[in-house]
């Protein structure tokens, strides 16, 4: 099988060289050229291209040519001095791929399509973002389902942690945080590849999945907890009211047999 990853960075990167072992081919973007001869030494072919709003910069042709399957791992850039339009992005990537050889899509999207309701959240609840990313994360997955000349699987991950990322760092010492009741939904890098792996290798499409490590303590025990863990200063909480959501991964597990293998 040809595989095309669409954004070899934290996530993409170290799933390409899983998948090259699992006997894939595979082919990988990136924005930075001074990651081509990162690529080139993994074993990863390398092409620059940047999805804009309004063109794609790069050989898109060339990146898709011949290829069997297509992962779209690109986060939305809403923040900062230069934010931009997802859900025009993605409106860019579709003709591309319906052009293509690609006949089987799997786009990495987030479980913020979900508001804090304070529920169990399932494949079966219906999306109703909050924030401006779920917002368009849940417009570009629509898009994408669109398309009849590919089938798509959204695969929806929690919090995502693993080597130099973990929320710990960023709340560490600080003051009157709130919400220290709201169930906690992460899940680590190494089940986060595993998980895509699987749906490959079981040929999952036309799927929606949920993928978050199924243990779900309040932020206030957690973030003490590994705290503690990693040598910082614990974090303090006021009380407020719960706001939150649990997510469900009883589809993935149950469907895919998958076994979680990396706690959080």
């Amino acid at each position: 099988m040809r595989i095309a990853i669409l954004g070899c960075g934290w996530l993409g990167f170290p799933l390409a060289k899983k998948c090259m072992e699992a006997g894939y081919h595979v082919k990988g973007s990136t924005t930075s050229p001074e990651k081509e001869k990162v690529f080139t030494a993994a074993g990863i072919h390398p092409y620059l291209i940047r999805l804009q709003e309004d063109k794609i910069d790069g050989a898109m042709d060339r990146f898709l040519k011949d290829v069997d399957v297509l992962l779209v791992d690109i986060p939305p850039k809403l923040r900062g001095i230069h934010p931009e339009n997802f859900v025009k992005k993605t409106k860019q990537l579709l003709p591309a791929v319906e052009n293509s050889s690609v006949k089987k899509l799997l786009f990495i999207s987030s479980t913020s399509v979900f508001r804090d309701d304070n529920t169990v959240i399932t494949e079966k609840t219906t999306p109703d973002p909050e924030t401006e990313s779920g917002k368009q994360l849940l417009a570009s997955e629509r898009l994408l389902r669109s398309s009849s000349r590919f089938r798509t699987t959204i695969l929806r991950f929690a919090g995502l942690i693993g080597p130099n990322r973990h929320p710990a760092h960023h709340l560490a010492g600080k003051k009157e945080l709130k919400n220290p009741d709201a169930p906690v939904n992460l899940i680590h890098l190494d089940d986060c590849i595993s998980i895509i792996l699987e749906i490959l290798q079981q040929e999952k499409w036309g799927e929606t999945y949920h993928a978050a490590f199924p243990f779900h303590p309040t932020r206030k025990e957690y973030y003490t907890e590994k705290a503690g863990e990693f040598g910082l200063p614990v974090p303090e909480f006021t009380n407020t009211p719960v706001k939150g959501k649990t997510i469900s991964s009883e589809k993935l597990s149950e469907e895919l047999r998958y076994a979680f293998r990396t706690r959080i």
